[in-house]
């Protein structure tokens, strides 16, 4: 069968669902640093995936409408839940207790870097020159950041390297998520969320953490809700329209909204390096969104179950009774070639 889809922008709206994912996850830095003043890494950590998986259950969808997760997916969620949700914001935690909240927002740059990396290696997704150009401004944009603050004498290598550390701990569960990105979203939050959070939480009393006060349990909570909770749920679906590579390169903008939140709140000007950082890193956001990848391909027979439409030219199943709008269920891709715009979402992971 050869036929021709529509042309589209598909990089669009997983561009832009993962720049609101870095902008909340950006915000949330200097926000933790504040919040979590006193408390222990493992405490701080166990509240904010807290938060998550209260998101994650507010927000879950019906089974008709969203994939959901199954008995098989639960040996991917705990590497996910101690690599994202116990190692990476225990580290980062640490770190920001060590370091400047602007020095710190500035590292999370790397996690780009980890996750691209990983997504070429075990998925293969293609990256053509404009998408590698995207990713290298991005990283140079943050390099520029975390020297120029170096350079200010503002940064403490013990709290930087914490973060590091957590910028790779997150860069294995966003290639990790990858796999999970056709489930609930919401339902993945809440599962990561769920085994994340208590894990953390023993942790804190095996270490004689001190308990939060009631106004900063809270404000962690709500961060956790909106910064790790609804980021990740913006990511997951990010990760469907765009693949993981270029949403952990979009997400790379996260730093320069800490940086900019962090200043903000008085933790020091708006110095020109930073200000030349950003504006490299949104040149990098810029290409992702103006992305047009298009040739003639090759779809193999394919049965899977995800939140799929019939007006997106990969949908032609039949319905005894028409779904309106976007559902789910198990369907049948017969093999087809054909040409149009499109980037590595579930339906095109071909070689190039």
């Amino acid at each position: 069968m050869n036929d021709t889809v529509p042309a589209r922008q598909p990089a669009q709206r997983g561009a832009w669902l993962a720049v609101l994912a870095a902008t909340l996850f950006g915000i949330s830095t200097p926000l933790v640093q504040r919040a979590g003043t006193g408390l222990g890494p493992f405490m701080t950590a166990a509240l904010l995936y807290a938060g998550a998986a209260l998101l994650g259950a507010l927000l879950r969808r019906a089974p008709e409408r969203e994939a959901q997760v199954r008995r098989t997916d639960l040996p991917r969620l705990l590497a996910m839940a101690a690599f994202g949700a116990v190692a990476g914001p225990v580290a980062l935690a640490w770190g920001l207790q060590h370091t400047s909240g602007t020095s710190a927002s500035l590292m999370l740059s790397l996690e780009a870097l980890f996750t691209a990396l990983l997504a070429r290696v075990l998925y293969g997704e293609s990256m053509d020159r404009r998408v590698r150009f995207a990713m290298a401004l991005l990283l140079a944009g943050g390099i520029v950041l975390v020297l120029d603050r170096s350079s200010a004498g503002q940064t403490q290598i013990a709290g930087l390297l914490a973060v590091l550390l957590a910028t790779a701990a997150w860069g294995i569960d966003n290639t990790l998520s990858r796999a999970l990105a056709e489930r609930d979203p919401a339902q993945v939050v809440l599962v990561k969320a769920a085994l994340g959070a208590p894990a953390a939480l023993l942790l804190a009393l095996a270490w004689g953490e001190a308990m939060p006060r009631a106004p900063q349990a809270l404000a962690l909570l709500l961060i956790g809700a909106s910064g790790y909770g609804l980021s990740l749920r913006l990511y997951l679906l990010a990760q469907r329209a765009f693949g993981a590579a270029r949403t952990g390169s979009v997400f790379a903008f996260a730093p320069f909204i800490g940086a900019l939140v962090a200043a903000a709140l008085g933790e020091g000007a708006l110095d020109w390096g930073t200000a030349a950082g950003g504006v490299v890193m949104l040149a990098g956001v810029v290409l992702h969104l103006r992305e047009r990848h298009e040739h003639a391909h090759v779809h193999e027979a394919l049965v899977h179950e995800h939140a799929h439409r019939h007006d997106d030219g990969h949908h032609d199943h039949v319905h005894d009774v028409p779904p309106a709008g976007e559902h789910s269920h198990l369907h049948r891709h017969e093999p087809t070639q054909h040409s149009h715009p499109h980037v590595p979402d579930a339906h095109h992971t071909h070689r190039h």
